[in-house]
């Protein structure tokens, strides 16, 4: 890191203000060749002229300094705030590189953040999520993780884990001695505890993913209930081709919608039945894959038309199929002609599309705002979630050799529980996996 970095940290376009950000040893003399009346005071914001290489103005700007170590990436950084567009950020770059900075690569920020220790890896992760977030619930989680709520986590969960490793130690070390007799009922009791709260924490970040990714919801149902017509009405445009011709759609269509504070990304599936031909089947197959994705269902059924065989398979399909699933009675503006006892035990949600299907959204709210209150600490990626579940694994399989006395292969076991907790924060791989992560990164950051 011995190279000064340079890149525009905000979105290319039009705008009120842009910033070209500077990190590392030679941030300072280049600033003063940029803005050479600047007194570069740390945290102290000025208002200067800024030039390029040739001593050309290019534009009146604040100039800011973050002394290291006390700045986002550890290093001497400074930034120019200029006036928004394409130009004169860019302008400002190019007197940075010709002075002698380099481009930065996506994620380099970060990077030298993290390998400095002014962050963790789980907040790192947490910046480039925020920075994407496209719902208050995403936001708020990750802003969790970015004030480092789960470094925190890992930090005691690997010292109860580095605990019972010294003790087992001690019991290998001296098996002469007397130890307290409670000493392994102990043990086993606090890391029994801990393994029940890793699979709690894993069991709650798959459940509420959703939150983070936007939850995925299928539209089902035989053909002509009204599915595209439903999608068309949740977006409020005509999406979907509606015809009164059965099996229409023969693919499936996604679009994203917002529900109180959550993303929704709506599938509206082929209908489902025993395909004419061999197109349609494709359809009826990929609507049977799309209910195994969801995350919720909405089955669809049409209370003007008596119930039949076809609307029996699909009631028993979200049976079986161990989703969450809303029952939806549609076409409730026409004479009802279904015997609707069999959907009674499910509570349909009763609606028009075309003229009143408020309920739905209010329906479909209710359900999703119970992830809300669920208290676990959240795990943002699939990185995070399958470290914590090799950390429980591990520990699950200590707690046999322990009951038996078998300690070296305990203390094995709980050094492999560590190190996978340690993956979340401060992993040990190599340089070229670190590039590949931050490499993720958008630009700038």
């Amino acid at each position: 890191m011995s190279e000064t970095i340079a890149a525009i940290a905000t979105a290319h376009g039009v705008a009120s203000i842009s910033i070209v950000r500077l990190s590392g040893p030679d941030a300072l003399s280049i600033a003063r060749r940029i803005a050479p009346h600047a007194s570069l005071e740390p945290r102290y914001a000025q208002l200067q002229t800024l030039f390029d290489a040739s001593g050309e103005v290019i534009d009146r700007g604040l100039v800011l300094r973050f002394q290291a170590p006390r700045s986002f990436t550890g290093e001497e950084v400074v930034e120019f705030q200029c006036h928004g567009g394409q130009i004169v950020a860019q302008e400002i770059l190019e007197a940075a590189l010709h002075h002698g900075a380099r481009l930065a690569e996506p994620g380099e920020f970060s990077k030298r953040a993290f390998l400095n220790g002014k962050i963790d890896l789980s907040e790192a992760e947490a910046i480039a999520k925020l920075i994407e977030a496209r719902s208050v619930d995403a936001a708020r989680i990750l802003a969790r993780q970015v004030r480092g709520e789960l470094g925190r986590f890992v930090d005691e969960a690997r010292e109860a884990l580095l605990r019972a490793l010294a003790h087992s130690e001690v019991m290998i070390d001296y098996a002469e001695e007397d130890l307290p007799e409670d000493l392994v009922a102990k043990l086993q009791e606090q890391l029994t505890e801990l393994s029940e709260r890793l699979k709690r924490i894993v069991e709650s970040s798959e459940r509420r993913r959703g939150l983070i990714e936007g939850f995925r919801v299928a539209i089902v149902g035989k053909p002509n209930v009204g599915k595209s017509s439903l999608l068309n009405a949740l977006l409020s445009y005509e999406r979907a081709i509606v015809s009164d011709v059965a099996g229409t759609t023969r693919d499936t269509i996604e679009e994203e919608i917002r529900i109180g504070t959550h993303i929704l990304r709506i599938v509206d599936t082929a209908g489902i039945r025993e395909a004419g031909d061999r197109i349609e089947a494709i359809g009826v197959e990929r609507s049977l894959r799309s209910v195994e994705e969801a995350d919720i269902v909405l089955a669809l059924f049409d209370r003007s038309r008596p119930w039949d065989a076809e609307d029996e398979a699909i009631l028993e399909m979200l049976r079986n199929s161990g989703k969450e699933w809303i029952a939806v009675l549609n076409k409730c503006d026409l004479p009802t002609r279904m015997a609707t006892e069999k959907l009674a035990p499910y509570e349909p949600v009763e609606i028009d599309t075309r003229k009143n299907f408020s309920a739905l959204p209010e329906r479909l709210k209710a359900f999703l705002d119970r992830y809300n209150v669920d208290e676990e600490l959240m795990l943002s990626s699939r990185r995070q979630i399958e470290a914590v579940r090799e950390a429980q694994q591990a520990i699950a399989e200590a707690l046999p050799p322990l009951h038996a006395g078998e300690l070296e292969l305990f203390s094995y076991r709980l050094q492999e529980a560590a190190t996978a907790l340690g993956k979340i924060t401060h992993p040990y791989e190599s340089e070229e996996i670190l590039d590949r992560m931050f490499g993720e990164f958008c630009l700038g950051k």
